[in-house]
């Protein structure tokens, strides 16, 4: 069986962060090892707490989102940052992707689909909702050159449109009838093909090149 993944939650309304507190305590594949209320508690606590992992508010007082993801990624051991918001605020989401969150997730996801994104980016991938691919699809939409479009299989083609979607491995494997292995191996296959390191990218990439339809 493998370890919990050490979790670490931020967020300035009390009764969300009971919320989540009580929702991550309750997931067997996570423990749980701090709370923060905002940004400047949650940067002197990380050092002694060490996630893995750190679920972030995008709307804190003070320090935001964006800049408390920053400073995290920018420490000699960073763990993953995945945003938690309320709205598909996108213009704010990219930015703390930019800044090197590893994704977004609305609150109030179920347990299970909570679980699943911090997987994901704890083993390096990235989790992007539908309204991120659509700004990412607007951003890259019509280049003036494309590129020639990289020779992926049929169901690699099929998986990075499928993502494009905003779907997790768990979802995708679900469309194709395949398991989350397969997935995460044709995935790693597009990565390569496309030369980048993550969802977000791909989706951009894949846009540029005409490999999704819009």
């Amino acid at each position: 069986m493998s370890e919990a993944i050490r979790v670490f939650v931020v967020e300035d309304e009390p009764a969300v962060l009971a919320a989540q507190v009580q929702l991550l305590e309750s997931a067997p594949a996570l423990r749980l090892v701090g709370s923060a209320s905002s940004g400047e508690e949650a940067l002197e606590a990380l050092s002694a707490a060490a996630p893995q992992v750190v679920l972030c508010d995008l709307g804190l007082p003070g320090i935001d989102g964006i800049e408390v993801t920053r400073r995290i990624r920018r420490l000699a051991r960073p763990p993953e940052v995945l945003i938690l918001t309320v709205f598909d605020e996108e213009e704010r989401v990219l930015g703390a992707v930019r800044a090197g969150a590893a994704g977004y997730l609305l609150k109030g996801a179920s347990l299970d689909r909570v679980v699943e994104a911090i997987q994901d980016v704890h083993a390096g991938g990235t989790v992007i909702q539908p309204s991120l691919a659509r700004l990412l699809l607007r951003r890259f939409a019509a280049p003036a050159e494309p590129d020639p479009p990289a020779a992926l299989t049929p169901r690699e083609r099929e998986i990075l449109q499928i993502i494009g979607k905003g779907l997790s491995n768990r979802e995708a494997a679900e469309v194709l009838g395949c398991s989350r292995a397969t997935v995460r191996t044709h995935l790693e296959h597009i990565y390569e093909k496309l030369d980048v390191t993550n969802r977000v990218e791909a989706v951009a990439e894949g846009i540029r090149q005409g490999l999704i339809e819009t």
